[in-house]
């Protein structure tokens, strides 16, 4: 499985961003996936979490009722849509596909900057 994210970049407070995961190769065997994101001197946390079907999700308390995670799955993508964004947002954000198997895949990252 190979995951590439997009659509990260600069914004401001208060902005709105978009995030895409495209998934490619063994995407058969893709169940759960989810955003995570790393911010300069801190441990990679998860943002948000979305079931196979897209029937189920979660999120990070800091995020709750600003980002909304979705799939589709017949175009083999996630996308993390970020709202009200704000400076303690930015981060390098990694896109992650857990397998049947309990194997998962990380992409390479996409930053996104939050200008206060």
């Amino acid at each position: 499985v190979q995951l590439v994210e997009s659509g990260g970049g600069l914004v401001q407070a208060g902005g709105s961003l978009r995030l895409s995961c495209a998934a490619s190769g063994s995407t058969f065997s893709i169940n759960a996936m989810g955003w995570y994101r790393q911010a300069p001197g801190k441990q990679r946390e998860v943002v948000a979490g979305i079931t196979s079907g897209g029937g189920s999700t979660n999120y990070a308390d800091s995020v709750k009722g600003r980002f909304t995670i979705s799939r589709d799955n017949a175009k083999n993508t996630m996308y993390l849509q970020m709202n009200s964004l704000k400076p303690e947002d930015t981060a390098v954000y990694y896109c992650m596909a857990l397998t049947g198997w309990g194997t998962r895949y990380w992409g390479q990252g996409t930053q996104v900057a939050v200008s206060s």
